[in-house]
């Protein structure tokens, strides 16, 4: 299934100059989204990990779904202010400005194997900030997954070192 062709691209937004790739138009096509989550549990099917983080917000879209098809766990990172037990938190550049992550200190246990699941790789900023947090706590990033992939932003250079896939390259 050409998943690309049921994705949106908004102009200008949020801010000018940037091509907005908008999942809700592939979100609302059952079949569309079904494939979408299959082909990322196929991805991650082939790696031995513990539980999947996914960043707010369409990480969880697409994370939660994965994690539970492979009978995994499911933790959030989220926007400061979210969470209501104590957390980790790291700060990231967008290609549009500043923002912060958090992860309930508890999430990740030392040694936990996990799988980074998210809907977009730009420039890498939001998934490395995901990566740090998992680190920060002992965890190990055994794979980082995304249904769509900017290669013209170059983000898996900033990403060397971590094993990455992509199901849609523009």
């Amino acid at each position: 299934m050409d998943l690309a062709k049921y994705i949106r691209t908004i102009e200008d937004f949020p801010k000018e100059g940037i091509s907005f790739k908008d999942v809700t138009t592939l979100l609302k096509e059952g079949d569309a989204f079904k494939y979408a989550v299959k082909s990322i549990t196929d991805n991650l099917s082939n790696y031995d990990f513990d539980i999947i983080v996914g960043p707010e917000a369409r990480g969880f879209i697409f994370g939660a779904p994965a994690a539970y098809e492979l009978g995994v766990g499911f933790v959030p990172i989220r926007k400061p202010g979210k969470l209501p037990a104590e957390t980790a938190s790291y700060k990231y550049e967008l290609e549009y400005g500043m923002d912060a992550l958090e992860i309930h200190k508890d999430a990740i246990k030392k040694g936990t194997r996990v799988a980074v699941v998210d809907d977009l790789l730009a420039t890498g900023g939001t998934v490395m900030s995901a990566v740090k947090l998992v680190e920060q706590l002992g965890g190990e990033v055994v794979h980082i997954a995304f249904l769509i992939e900017l290669e013209f932003l170059k983000g898996r250079e900033n990403l060397k070192g971590y094993d990455v896939s992509s199901i849609i390259k523009y």
